[in-house]
């Protein structure tokens, strides 16, 4: 049987992915979390195979649950099934640890394919990450501006970029405004931009938000 635990902070989300993992016999869904520190609550208690994990997540993103897990030496494999698109976040997901990466809006039954797949040790990855992958390995591609930025730095980009306001930033980050303002300054300097307009047209250039 496949211990599954599920890290979102939509109950509704939470519960179809709980829903859709249930019908297959060969898995068990052990514990569900908000955020992250449900997150650790939940793993001092409760030993799983495969961690469901969000990217978009308040205080701690998915991405730096990837990180910790990773220092900790963690045993657990970790699906990341996001809302965003695979060429956003899929490839520094796989590079920070995960094992897969799953879009919310795809097909359900992905998600147990990929669990099962991970569960074993192995990569799940979609067509569309593979041939990203292997464009990667046999066309040199220069690196893109936004490539260069930090998990939390790239986040804070998105976020300004769909037209949330610097507090409403922090409060869903669990950070500091001050902290937030240091995060956007450092995307303004990186990129070369000027400001929070200059910022979105560059994010909807580059695909990282809708036009």
């Amino acid at each position: 049987m496949i211990k599954v635990m599920l890290c979102d902070d939509h109950a509704l989300i939470r519960r179809g992915i709980r829903d859709t993992l249930s019908d297959a016999s060969d898995i068990e869904v052990v514990g569900e979390a908000g955020d992250y520190g449900e997150l650790r609550t939940l793993l001092r208690g409760t030993t799983c195979d495969v961690l469901v994990l969000d990217i978009n997540m308040p205080g701690r993103s998915g991405l730096d649950v990837l990180h910790v897990l990773k220092d900790e030496g963690s045993p657990i494999k970790v699906l990341i099934v996001s809302m965003y698109p695979e060429d956003q976040y899929a490839i520094r997901a796989l590079r920070a640890g995960a094992y897969g990466y799953v879009n919310k809006g795809g097909d359900p039954q992905i998600i147990v394919q990929a669990v099962r797949t991970v569960s074993q040790g192995r990569k799940y990855v979609t067509p569309e990450i593979a041939q990203m992958l292997v464009e990667s390995l046999t066309t040199p591609v220069p690196e893109q501006a936004h490539e260069k930025l930090s998990d939390r730095e790239l986040q804070t980009l998105v976020m300004i970029a769909s037209g949330k306001r610097l507090s409403d930033i922090a409060e869903e980050l669990m950070l500091s405004p001050k902290t937030v303002s240091v995060y956007r300054a450092r995307v303004l300097e990186k990129l070369g931009l000027g400001n929070n307009s200059e910022l979105t047209v560059y994010a909807i250039r580059n695909g990282l938000v809708g036009s």
